[in-house]
C-alpha cells in the first residue's frame, strides 16, 4: 500500500513536454525557483502521521550536460506513527529548460528495511537505465516521460486557464520498474482554508481504473492554489480504510507571494 500512496501523491505530479530531433523544448516557468521549499503535514482522519518536505536546492547542478534544478522530496512518519521509523526520499535533477528528469535517486528507511535506486534518463534514445545493488536493467520508455517529482513540477508551469474545467492532462510516468499512463481531470475552482488564511485554489481529481483501495471517481482531490506559484495546498486521498489528508503548515523563498485572505 505504501508504494500506491506515493504513487498517487506522484499524480498530481505528471505531465510531459517534448523534443524535436535531440534538441530540448523550452518551457516557460514562472512559479517556482532555486532555493523554494514547502513543509505539508499529513493525516488520518484528526491524527497526524506523517511529514513531507520538498526542497529545491538553491544551486543549480549540471546533469548529462544540462543545467538542472535538485529537488528533495523527504517522507517520514510523525505522532504516533513515528513508532514504525519509515522516512522515504525523492531526488529529481530536472532540466531548468525542458523540465524533464534527468537523473532521479530513491532511498527507503522502513524499520530495519532499506532500498536505494538510481534511475538515468536518455531522452535522446527513450531509454531509462535503473541501478539497485550490483543490478542494472535498461527500460524504453515514451518520449516526454517524467518521474514523480519532475512531472510534478513541469504541471506547475501549466496555464489550466488554457485547458478549461473538466480537460485532463496526461502523460507517462515511470517509477521503480513500471511504466503509468497518468491522467488528471480539471475539475473547477474553489477556496481552500489554512493556518495562513483563506486562498483560492483549482480542484484536480487525477483519473484511476477501477480498483479497490481507493473509494470513488474523485477519490483523490488536489487543490493547487490558483496564482502563478500553482503549488498544491491540500491533498485529500479517500481509501477503503478512511481518509488522509496532506495541507502545506510552511513555505520559504517561493518565487511568487501568496494572497491570503
Amino acid at each position: 500500500m505504501k508504494k500506491s500512496v506515493f504513487v498517487i501523491l506522484g499524480l498530481f505530479l505528471t505531465a510531459s513536454v517534448g523534443f524535436v530531433a535531440d534538441r530540448y523544448r523550452s518551457v516557460e516557468n514562472h512559479s517556482f525557483q532555486a532555493g523554494e521549499e514547502y513543509t505539508y503535514k499529513v493525516k488520518y482522519g484528526f491524527i497526524t502521521v506523517g511529514q513531507a518536505n520538498v526542497q529545491v536546492h538553491d544551486k543549480i547542478f549540471k546533469v548529462n550536460n544540462r543545467p538542472c534544478y535538485r529537488v528533495n522530496v523527504l517522507g517520514k512518519t510523525a505522532g504516533m506513527a513515528s513508532l514504525w521509523k519509515v522516512s522515504n526520499t525523492y531526488r529529481s535533477y530536472i532540466d531548468t529548460t525542458a523540465i524533464i528528469p534527468h537523473k532521479f535517486i530513491y532511498s527507503a528507511r522502513e524499520n530495519n528495511f532499506a532500498r536505494d535506486q538510481t534511475f538515468t534518463f536518455d531522452h535522446n534514445r527513450n531509454v531509462v537505465k535503473k541501478e539497485e545493488k550490483e543490478k542494472v536493467e535498461v527500460y524504453n520508455v515514451p518520449k516526454y516521460v517524467q518521474d514523480v517529482v519532475s512531472g510534478y513540477y513541469y504541471l506547475r508551469t501549466v496555464d489550466f486557464s488554457d485547458i478549461g474545467k473538466g480537460k485532463t492532462v496526461k502523460a507517462p510516468m515511470f517509477f521503480d520498474d513500471e511504466l503509468y499512463n497518468m491522467s488528471v481531470k480539471y475539475v473547477g475552482d474553489d477556496y481552500v482554508k489554512t493556518r495562513f488564511g483563506k486562498i483560492k485554489v483549482l480542484k484536480l481529481n487525477p483519473v484511476l481504473p477501477p480498483n479497490k483501495l481507493f473509494q470513488g471517481d474523485d477519490a483523490i482531490r488536489i487543490f493547487v492554489s490558483d496564482d502563478a506559484n500553482r503549488v498544491p495546498i491540500r491533498l485529500e486521498i479517500d481509501f477503503s480504510f478512511g481518509t488522509i489528508s496532506m495541507e502545506m503548515v510552511d513555505y520559504h523563498n517561493v518565487r511568487n507571494q501568496f494572497v491570503w485572505s
